[in-house]
């Protein structure tokens, strides 16, 4: 339609040239006859070769992206020429009288111009008439069939059936035959009868047996004979003398029940004497024992998988080493990172406490404790940079002297006080006694057993210990600015591992070998039970949001808790194939990552993120294991924390060396 919109256009500009071109050839004479065969020739020529582009029908859209456009016979690209702008166009078309004639060609990428006798076949076309002016479309008819000394008619159609009009002897015939077949003279073949002998357990290619019932089952058909059981079986079936022997041996239920024998003719066969007792025995089994159908249910296996997004999407998270942090001696038992992200203490059984820095890794702070250190805890106050240490019966608070002066001012009248300082409550004064110990410039809380684990309250003021002898004293919670210590005013059940206090609300959470107690402070009374399910418990960690916990056990599996949901865990995993030292989550919460380590020397990274709707559950995604502490007396990654600012994650293991990992 656009061209022929540009003809009708262009026709009187086009006139003259016609014109022009027809008075040229009548001029010109034969020569011009000669151009014009010539031309011809060209142009069946040119319609013979192929086309340069030999993407065959592969869409052009395809190649929008790309340099090219296609390729040529070689296999050589087809470069895309530059177009023109429209006002380019317009001065083009304004400057050359042909331009009408031009088109662009999107398959190849060229211009083609029309030639005279494709505009005059183009205007027969728009007229109605044939393209070319040569074929004559109303031929004279030509009369190829020859009539003159034909002996046959027009039409060799075969005579209606009206025209044959029976004789009288055959219509006596065949009232004769009616006559017979109705009075019973004349009797067809009757059907074949069907054998009265049928198969015992029935048919198997009969569909149509009647049913007894909705819950009718088949019974199952007996084996049938083979090679074996014949009367003149092979010789590789006759079992030798010595295998006969040997069946004696065996067990009777492993002992063949048929022994294959040879002879000579089908009458020698003695009778099987066991066949009234095998018939009935199977006749038993037929009517007392139940079948059952039990039926299938045809799913495909990949799509009860769970749709897991692509890594990219989940990025950051840890993947490479990036620092290594070396001078401990001993295997490093406990890391913690500051609230600011800058330090992170380190405490191994070498009786050492080291302060490094994150970005460079030097070692700025050193305090010889004497003996080995079992757990280290920054303040998580960011103006308040103190390290809580329990080395045997005692924990330290240390002052690291990384704030400024006016928080060093304030630390220090914190920790400074000249008597010992008893509770308030005369019960407890022999559990924890308060002094200064003047060699390392900190408070030393003494207790009448072992530490093994400390946890700091999210304003930095309480902090709770965990003495696995205590029995009933075994979990204590002390006031740093009142310098006092108390216990739990709940019965503990079970032996203590391991406590976490809540992220925002008076929730405290104490683990046991089998359970996980979950208290509630102010109103002093249980809140829920949570049944693990694990052998014994090893660790635990509370989520940022603070309906979520993850407890590590002894046996290398962690379960997954969503607290609203039930007391019976959500996720079970088992990745690790030794003890769970360590499990933890990232304090921020636009990075939903947790992880866990474990002595067998490997860290596991996982992404868990958590929904704000209450109906839809915890997304859990394994993403990495990093590796590369190498065992010591079969212990590997003792523990592991987050960087409280960055998806980097820390690990120590028992090699004395920490490592950080960085996406």
């Amino acid at each position: 339609m656009k061209l022929k919109k540009e003809l009708k256009g262009r026709r009187n500009n086009t006139d003259d040239e016609v014109h022009e071109n027809n008075a040229n050839a009548s001029g010109n004479g034969n020569d011009d006859n000669e151009s014009y065969h010539s031309v011809e020739e060209s142009d069946s020529s040119e319609d013979e070769v192929a086309p340069r582009n030999t993407i065959g029908d592969v869409p052009l859209k395809f190649y929008n992206e790309e340099e090219h456009i296609g390729y040529d016979l070689t296999g050589k690209k087809i470069k895309k020429k530059e177009r023109k702008d429209l006002l380019d166009k317009f001065l083009a078309s304004a400057d050359d009288k042909k331009a009408w004639r031009k088109f662009i060609d999107e398959y190849n990428d060229e211009e083609v111009e029309l030639k005279k006798d494709e505009i005059k076949m183009i205007r027969r076309i728009l007229e109605g008439k044939t393209p070319h002016g040569d074929v004559n479309p109303y031929p004279t008819y030509v009369d190829w069939f020859e009539w003159e000394g034909k002996g046959h008619p027009l039409s060799n159609a075969p005579e209606p059936k009206r025209r044959f009009i029976p004789s009288k002897s055959e219509a006596k015939k065949i009232s004769k035959y009616v006559r017979a077949i109705r009075e019973g003279r004349i009797k067809f073949d009757k059907p074949k009868e069907e054998p009265r002998f049928y198969l015992l357990w029935g048919d198997d290619g009969n569909t149509s047996e009647r049913r007894r019932g909705l819950s009718y089952i088949p019974p199952p058909k007996a084996k049938l004979p083979g090679h074996e059981e014949s009367y003149n079986p092979s010789l590789e079936y006759i079992p030798t003398q010595e295998e006969i022997d040997s069946y004696s041996l065996m067990y009777e239920e492993d002992r063949p029940d048929f022994i294959p024998q040879r002879f000579t003719s089908l009458r020698n066969v003695p009778a099987y004497g066991n066949s009234l007792k095998e018939c009935f025995d199977r006749c038993l089994d037929l009517y007392m024992c139940r079948r059952v159908r039990k039926k299938r249910l045809n799913i495909d296996p990949e799509s009860l998988k769970p749709k897991i997004p692509d890594y990219k999407d989940l990025r950051p998270f840890p993947t490479t080493c990036y620092i290594e942090y070396k001078g401990h001696s001993d295997a490093v038992v406990s890391i913690s990172t500051d609230a600011s992200g800058q330090w992170i203490a380190s405490g191994s059984t070498d009786g050492t406490v080291c302060i490094w820095e994150v970005t460079t890794g030097r070692c700025i702070r050193v305090w010889e404790v004497g003996n080995a250190v079992r757990k280290v805890a920054w303040n998580p106050l960011p103006h308040q940079p103190i390290l809580a240490v329990a080395v045997d019966q005692d924990v330290l608070i240390l002052d690291t002297g990384l704030g400024s002066d006016e928080e060093q001012g304030k630390i220090t009248d914190l920790l400074q006080f000249e008597k010992p300082i008893k509770p308030d409550n005369s019960g407890d004064s022999a559990i924890v006694q308060w002094h200064r110990d003047e060699k390392l410039r900190c408070l030393r809380l003494r207790h009448f057993k072992a530490v093994s684990t400390i946890e700091w309250h999210r304003r930095g003021d309480y902090l709770s210990t965990v003495i696995p002898q205590g029995e009933s004293r075994a979990i204590m919670i002390h006031q740093l600015s009142k310098k006092g210590s108390q216990k739990i005013p709940f019965k503990l059940h079970g032996l203590p591992v391991s406590t976490a206090f809540h992220p925002s609300r008076s929730i405290f959470f104490i683990s046991t070998k089998k359970f996980v107690r979950v208290y509630d402070l102010l109103n002093e009374k249980l809140i829920k039970k949570l049944d693990t399910r694990l052998r014994e418990v090893s660790c635990i960690a509370v989520h940022p949001g603070g309906d979520n916990l993850i407890v590590g056990s002894r046996e290398g599996k962690w379960c997954w808790f969503d607290m609203d949901l039930s007391s019976t865990p959500y996720k079970v995993l088992k990745n690790h194939k030794k003890d769970i030292t360590n499990v933890t989550f990232h304090r921020n919460v636009n990075y939903p990552l947790f992880a866990t380590c474990s002595e067998d020397g490997k860290a596991y990274v996982y992404h868990g993120m958590v929904y704000a709707d209450l109906n839809q559950d915890p997304f859990i995604v394994p993403l990495k294991i990093l590796q590369g502490h190498s065992n010591q007396k079969g212990r590997g990654i003792l523990d592991c924390k987050f960087h409280p600012k960055q998806p980097w994650l820390f690990t120590a293991g028992a090699d004395s060396i920490i490592r950080l990992y960085c996406h």
